[in-house]
């Protein structure tokens, strides 16, 4: 395996979804913790449903249907006020403290970056700009390009078509041991970001390289170039 170009999951991965805990506990004190996580897990099996069932629509909308679920289901009073703070989050979500420098590295050694994520473009380009992030990625690739979410392999499909490399020889990263399982089926190189040091999906396949940041991320394309 020669690593070419690195592909980068952004939710979770670069971005700190739970950093919105804190708003979400000023908010509804006490749930914060709850809802944050509640929310994250609707989000990714509302987008899952919609990919199996054909059923897409733009990441920020799901987002927004598994927040007031969430709130449905915690029995938290979701005023407009407080629902369009809690969205507003998305774009200016904190980047992990490591991820700078360690992007940085990654393309002055001459690796081509690209974001490949859920996230519709809007999105995207407003965390990506929030976090002082222009400049790194070659590209900033969405799903909302094929309409379905991953771990459909249309939508891993985007690095390799626009990288014009085969999946082997590009390394996808993320920090969801679900989508890193996926991408590994899909022929990816892989590295799993286990920030919580979680267990491995029971799934029949797991992710090529593991770490706790992307500061192990980087000792290992140094080994693997």
């Amino acid at each position: 395996m020669t690593i070419h170009a690195i592909a980068f999951d952004a939710y979770g991965t670069l971005f700190d979804v739970y950093s919105i805990g804190a708003l979400a506990e000023k908010l509804f004190p006490e749930n914060g913790k709850a809802l944050a996580e509640l929310w994250r897990a609707k989000q990714i099996e509302y987008s899952q449903l919609r990919t199996l069932c054909s059923t897409y629509k733009p990441f920020w909308e799901v987002t927004q249907d598994a927040l007031i679920f969430a709130c449905k289901k915690l029995q938290l009073d979701l005023s407009f006020d407080a629902q369009n703070s809690l969205m507003g989050q998305y774009a200016k979500l904190q980047p992990f403290p490591e991820n700078l420098s360690v992007l940085q590295q990654l393309k002055d050694m001459d690796l081509k970056l690209a974001i490949l994520s859920n996230g519709n473009p809007q999105m995207l380009d407003a965390v990506v700009k929030a976090a002082g992030m222009q400049g790194l990625f070659n590209h900033i690739l969405s799903v909302d390009a094929v309409k379905k979410f991953k771990t459909a392999p249309e939508a891993y499909q985007l690095a390799p078509d626009v990288f014009g490399l085969s999946a082997r020889n590009i390394l996808f990263v993320s920090s969801n041991c679900w989508d890193a399982c996926g991408a590994t089926w899909f022929g990816y190189s892989t590295f799993w970001v286990n920030r919580s040091a979680a267990p491995l999906e029971e799934l029949g396949v797991a992710p090529h390289a593991e770490g706790r940041s992307l500061t192990d991320l980087l000792d290992y394309v140094k080994t693997h170039r």
